[in-house]
């Protein structure tokens, strides 16, 4: 019994791996002497339109913004020497190319992105050693952590300010309570020095009219009228 079991199992296992069949090779849409030739001419073009300020005249927007991504990297790879190495993963079609290049300061790695046989989009990034990626790490958090510090101290500034607003507006308000007060009392002593002045001229009026009807002879004084009288400077009115 054990036998047939054991017979029953190499037929099966041998029926499964004939049925497994072998995976056809892919062919990419580009060789790799083509695919070669292509990223250094385009990397050729793309340096020539940078250096030159000529990329004006590029029309495509996919080369134009790939120029612009290689004149951005030029400025921190400084300037371009060769390239040192190309890697393409290509379908049949699709893939991407990537191509190292060195610079007189440091590397970067140009990468074109291909569908439906087409290119259809190139980037340059350039490639950072770990203390750069460091420093600039810690200066992106030293600034974050400084505007942060920058905004609450303006902040706590402001809130400290709030203390010495009920002081304005209460100073203010004596202020304004001061003149409020010292109208009426400027117009009560205006009354009162009219009042006195008015008591003072008709006591005058009085005098000079007795003294008149005395020297006419008269015994009263109805028939006098003073127009005015005149003093050092002034000059009042009566009827």
């Amino acid at each position: 019994m054990k036998k047939w079991l054991l017979i029953l199992g190499i037929i099966t296992c041998t029926l499964g791996l004939t049925a497994c069949g072998k995976e056809d090779d892919v062919t990419p849409f580009m060789t790799e002497s083509a695919a070669e030739t292509y990223v250094k001419e385009n990397i050729t073009n793309m340096n020539m339109h940078a250096q030159s300020g000529t990329q004006d005249q590029v029309t495509d927007p996919m080369w134009v913004a790939a120029v612009e991504s290689w004149k951005q990297a030029i400025e921190e790879i400084g300037s371009y020497e060769e390239i040192v190495e190309i890697k393409n993963k290509l379908g049949e079609e699709d893939g991407v190319i990537d191509v190292r290049v060195k610079g007189k300061w440091r590397d970067a790695t140009v990468e074109f992105v291909f569908e439906d046989s087409e290119v259809v989009n190139v980037t340059t990034n350039v490639e950072y050693s770990f203390g750069e990626k460091m420093e600039k790490a810690a200066l992106n958090t030293l600034l974050g952590m400084g505007t942060v510090f920058v905004v609450l101290i303006l902040i706590s500034l402001i809130i400290g300010c709030f203390g010495f607003i009920p002081k304005l507006q209460a100073k203010f308000s004596k202020k304004s309570k001061k003149k409020e007060q010292a109208a009426p009392v400027d117009h009560t002593i205006a009354q009162i020095i009219e009042k006195e002045e008015l008591s003072d001229d008709l006591e005058l009026v009085a005098v000079i009219a007795a003294a008149i009807a005395a020297s006419e002879g008269a015994s009263s004084t109805d028939g006098f009228v003073v127009r005015s009288i005149r003093r050092a400077g002034t000059k009042r009115q009566r009827a």
